[in-house]
């Protein structure tokens, strides 16, 4: 079991969190810098927000990173308590694009794609030893080249070693599918939707990483261990556990910090215990949009956050909230 499960799981589970964390730096590197003065500029109104937050998570590949950024901006009296909450929805419909992403079964491509970003990043490196950057004006708009196309040789680099470890994952199915702990889960899980929700909150909550989670259960998934309905369990649990780190950040924060925290908890635990009953119907409606079981989880989470987001939106414009200043 060490040799048929844990070692491979845990390689796979190492190169898919490299590759979210490579991706995520890389990109913040290159535009997070940017990221305090546009949410400060461009969330004037919770819609605003909401398709603000979408895109920095879509971005940034991180709707972590911009919750507590945001948080951190209220705490600061630099955004109202509305005008984030706004941000805090955009950012689960952003980080919907990690596992569409994972559902378009790109695995393959994974070792050509590490290859050629590879090649990239030593050639864009080999230019900056060069220093194109003086000189000529030639010269000069080819330095200006190098930073972009290092970041994204970086960024496809991290995301083909999410792709290597998705792969990594899914080659362990048979084994898992063997082992009698994983079989009594099944069993527990297909008769109560508790037991899918439990363990995505559960192993969201310990590591950090909801889109991790989601992408082991894709896994699964897609070589016909796990049923459907079982990932898209997964998948709202995951979904509230990944409110943990932002609880954490604002301890010790404003009442208005701790104020959007707490509401990206009630909401997430909300829009969980709207959608449980119905993950089957969840399922079918997922389904038809593709036949891939990975993409169908994938489509889950997406109509999931979605619909979740825009259902609390008019909550935001509430006249109430706007005393929920920092202070």
């Amino acid at each position: 079991m060490l040799f048929t499960i844990a070692l491979p799981m845990l390689g796979g589970f190492v190169l898919f969190l490299s590759g979210m964390r490579t991706m995520e730096l890389a990109l913040h590197r290159s535009v997070g810098r940017n990221l305090h003065r546009l949410l400060e500029r461009f969330t004037s109104t919770p819609l605003h927000g909401l398709l603000v937050g979408t895109a920095a998570s879509a971005v940034l590949q991180s709707s972590t990173a911009v919750t507590v950024m945001a948080i951190g901006m209220v705490n600061a009296g630099l955004l109202t308590f509305p005008r984030t909450l706004g941000i805090v929805l955009g950012t689960n419909i952003g980080t919907c694009l990690t596992t569409e992403l994972i559902g378009l079964n790109l695995s393959r491509f994974g070792p050509p794609l590490l290859a050629c970003s590879f090649a990239l990043w030593l050639l864009t490196a080999l230019f900056g030893e060069m220093e194109f950057g003086r000189g000529s004006a030639a010269m000069r708009r080819i330095g200006r080249a190098i930073v972009p196309m290092r970041t994204g040789a970086v960024v496809a680099g991290g995301f083909a070693l999410l792709l290597v470890g998705i792969a990594m994952m899914q080659s362990i199915a048979p084994a898992i599918q063997s082992t009698p702990f994983f079989g009594a889960f099944l069993r527990h899980a297909e008769t109560s939707v508790l037991w899918g929700l439990a363990a995505g909150v559960v192993l969201t909550a310990v590591i950090h990483s909801g889109a991790a989670v989601i992408g082991i259960a894709m896994g699964l998934a897609e070589s016909g261990v796990m049923p459907v309905e079982v990932g898209i369990a997964i998948v709202l649990g995951a979904n509230v556990g990944t409110c943990v780190t932002a609880v954490i950040a604002a301890i010790g924060g404003t009442p208005s910090g701790r104020f959007v925290a707490w509401s990206h908890v009630l909401l997430n635990v909300g829009g969980a215990a709207l959608f449980a009953p119905f993950t089957a119907q969840l399922g079918q409606a997922a389904a038809w949009m593709t036949a891939s079981p990975a993409g169908q989880i994938a489509h889950a989470q997406t109509i999931f956050n979605i619909v979740c987001s825009l259902l609390a939106l008019p909550v935001c414009y509430h006249p109430r909230l706007r005393r929920f200043q920092a202070g």
